[in-house]
């Protein structure tokens, strides 16, 4: 699908000569009389460029260009301003109010051509870079979320199955440790040996994957193993 470019100027004479040229050259080219009607069009057919007169009735190209500069899908949308005004106040005043390229009349079509296909090549760049950059972000959310989902899961699922394996023994010998409880105070309290309670210990340390008494409690504590 070709290119789409918005010409604006209420003469006539120079609004035809700039669309023929432009679709000879390959663009679909839409034409405006004037500032308010462009502006009517950049929100119906979203052009990719448009070049305009500064100098209109009902909006001149100046207010043009701010209001497109305002919503913000636009911000980017080269503008290219036409006109017989060469003072450099007046070029000042352009680049303020947002264009890309101030051209004055009269001009070569075939430069015309030229500035429109650097500004177009540098636009098409810009948004496929923040296309791809904003894909990626999307994608690294995605995955992030997907990770937390699969964490969390595994978080909701492992505490279960983890409380199944442990037999009632090995529970009663869980809580008395989380309390610092030694061996001994222990095994006095569940009326087990010093011997038999460490067994207890050592296969809770087995099924937890951890590799000393602090970071069973700790286990314990964060997956909920304890009241």
């Amino acid at each position: 699908m070709p290119l789409k470019i918005l010409v604006v100027d209420d003469d006539l004479g120079t609004r035809l000569s700039v669309s023929d040229y432009l679709e000879l050259s390959g663009y679909s080219v839409i034409t405006a009389n004037d500032g308010q009607e462009a502006l009517l069009m950049v929100d119906e057919y979203h052009p990719d460029l448009i070049v305009t007169d500064i100098v209109m009735p009902q909006m001149n190209g100046y207010e043009l260009v701010r209001r497109v500069r305002q919503q913000p899908m636009f911000r980017l949308l080269p503008v290219i301003l036409l006109t017989a005004r060469t003072k450099t106040q007046e070029r000042i005043l352009g680049y303020q109010s947002g264009c890309d390229l101030y051209l004055p009349k009269p001009f070569e079509l075939e430069e015309l051509a030229a500035a429109i296909r650097n500004l177009l090549e540098r636009s098409q760049i810009i948004q496929s870079e923040y296309r791809f950059s904003h894909k990626e972000s999307l994608e690294i959310s995605s995955s992030t979320k997907t990770v937390d989902t699969h964490n969390s899961l595994s978080t909701q699922i492992q505490k279960p199955q983890l409380h199944s394996s442990l037999t009632h023994r090995e529970q009663e010998v869980l809580e008395l440790l989380t309390h610092g409880l030694s061996n001994a105070e222990m095994g006095h309290q569940l009326h087990l040996s010093p011997r038999t309670v460490e067994k207890y210990v050592s296969s809770l340390l087995r099924k937890t994957s951890t590799s000393n008494r602090a970071e069973l409690v700790r286990f314990a504590i964060k997956h909920g193993l304890v009241e």
